[in-house]
């Protein structure tokens, strides 16, 4: 057990930075047009109702304007889509612009070509958590997509999921 708090939150972010998690896109519809964030923090919460969380790191920019959205999309990620990752990943990166495989869906939601799946939500809880905000969004459609391996996220780089050699 860690004493002191820095001992702590260095042994924290460790443990994290060597846990593989999948990348997503979080995007939402706002006043001033289509917002989104990438994301490897969803997680399945709920099946009935089915529910997910994420958490962003502030309430602020591009997540304040997401949590101000009425509704959400996730959009699972392959290593297709790593430059589109890269870029909803930086603070001031393009997004939604010609080349990255956008459309619109019948209900104004951005759709990303080829990811592995899109979810579509609204968000039903927030809980403040030091400087970043958990997110609980009900699931309210579930889009299959292409047949693909995750993007994944391992120690600050993005990596491909290698199927061939991660059966035990």
């Amino acid at each position: 057990m860690q004493e002191n708090a820095l001992g702590l939150v260095d042994g924290f972010k460790a443990v994290f930075r060597d846990h593989p998690l999948a990348v997503t896109l979080i995007t939402a519809v706002t006043p001033d047009g289509p917002v989104g964030l990438t994301a490897s923090s969803v997680s399945s919460v709920a099946i009935d109702p089915p529910a997910l969380s994420f958490s962003v790191t502030r309430a602020t920019g591009t997540a304040g304007a997401l949590l101000g959205a009425a509704a959400l999309q996730v959009h699972f990620l392959t290593p297709d889509h790593l430059d589109t990752a890269e870029q909803f990943a930086r603070s001031g990166g393009e997004r939604f612009v010609d080349g990255q495989g956008w459309s619109i869906d019948v209900d104004g939601a951005p759709r990303l070509a080829g990811a592995r799946a899109r979810l579509s939500g609204r968000i039903i809880d927030t809980v403040a958590v030091g400087g970043s905000v958990l997110v609980v969004a009900e699931v309210t459609g579930v889009e299959a997509g292409e047949a693909g391996d995750p993007l994944l996220y391992v120690d600050r780089r993005f990596h491909r999921f290698d199927p061939e050699h991660a059966a035990l």
